[in-house]
Parts: C-alpha cells; sequence; structure tokens
C-alpha cells in the first residue's frame, strides 16, 4: 500500500484509539476534541475546557504528515506517538520529533528531517 494512503490511515486508527480510551472516564468540565484534517496532513488531539477555575486549552498530540514522514510537533502521552506507530510497522526513519531542535534531531534514533 502506498504511503500516501496507508499512513494517515494509521494516524486515525492511534489516535481514534487514544480517544476512546479517554472517554471511558470523561471529566464533564475538559473535552477531548480529535481534530484530523486529512486534505492538509494535520491530526490533533486536545483538550479544552475549565478545571479548578483555570482554563484548559491545549494539544496532548499534534502529528502532521509532510514529505512522506510524520512530523510528531506534540506529543504529552506516556509512552509516546512513536512508540504506537512503530507497533504499526512505521520505520523510525519515517519519525521526525518536530518538537526537538533540528540541530539536536541527529541524536535520536529517528528521522533527522526530509
Amino acid at each position: 500500500m502506498d504511503k500516501l494512503i496507508e499512513y494517515p490511515q494509521i494516524l486515525k486508527k492511534i489516535l481514534t484509539n487514544h480517544a476512546e480510551i479517554c472517554d471511558r472516564h470523561p471529566d464533564p468540565n475538559v473535552e477531548k476534541l480529535l481534530i484530523l484534517d486529512e486534505e492538509r496532513g494535520h491530526y490533533i488531539w486536545m483538550a479544552l475546557g475549565w478545571q479548578k477555575g483555570e482554563r484548559i486549552a491545549g494539544m496532548t498530540i499534534y502529528v502532521r504528515i509532510r514529505d512522506g514522514k510524520f512530523w510528531i510537533e506534540e506529543d504529552l502521552t506516556e509512552e509516546g506517538i512513536a512508540t504506537d506507530l512503530i507497533r504499526m510497522g512505521v520505520t523510525k526513519e519515517d519519525i521526525v520529533l518536530a518538537f526537538y531542535e533540528p540541530k539536536m534531531r541527529q541524536y535520536t534514533d529517528f528521522a533527522i528531517a526530509s
């Protein structure tokens, strides 16, 4: 299967799974939103609401598909979405840890860029 077809499906499956697990124990004051912009390659799982008088508005996961690779822009999950991608058969060469400064990416086991 072509990466352009397969990669969005893999990412959608992973994020949907995260959202479903989170929905098992919902917080009535905080919504978990899954935003899938498949046309432009943006995939976001975020929280929005109020907790103890504080505004909650932040991304838990933000991944872009760019130049045939997964660009992980934000990942606040325990195991990391890169781990989920690898379990689904994605090679480390197709995963960019974009939350690291470009000059520091060479020290990871993942792709440096395009």
